[in-house]
């Protein structure tokens, strides 16, 4: 499992960095400034959540099954949250109307909270060291 978290938190950041530069250079002239920015902050998310992914996917202080959970919802949350938002930004340059489905934008950002919320419990669980 820590190898397949790893993988996807190095594709996530990978595809980040690709959609980071495309959205810089290749939509600069095509979207708005508004449109821009949603898309960069679409980018951003992505790469927290590759890092986290990274973190989560080195770190032995937490057990298999919790690991399974968070790469899920984070996965699911990228997908929906930074997905989303890369629709909505370049939505006039596709015949595909993503504002129908905005509405799952806040759905990924709540799947990406929890994720962050399950790691915060279990450190909060976990016994102080001695040393």
């Amino acid at each position: 499992m820590n190898k397949k978290i790893l993988i996807m938190g190095s594709l996530l950041g990978l595809i980040a960095i690709v959609l980071g530069a495309f959205g810089a250079h290749g939509l600069k002239s095509v979207i708005s400034i508004e449109s821009q920015q949603s898309f960069e902050t679409g980018v951003r998310y992505q790469m927290y959540h590759a890092l986290f992914l990274l973190f989560v996917g080195s770190y032995s202080g937490i057990g298999l099954k919790t690991k399974q959970v968070i790469f899920y919802l984070v996965l699911l949350g990228v997908l929906f949250f930074s997905g989303s938002i890369y629709g909505l930004a370049t939505n006039d340059l596709s015949g595909f109307d993503f504002k129908a489905i905005g509405f799952i934008t806040p759905i990924g950002g709540l799947l990406l909270i929890i994720a962050w919320a399950i790691l915060l419990i279990k450190f909060l669980k976990t016994k102080a060291d001695k040393s």
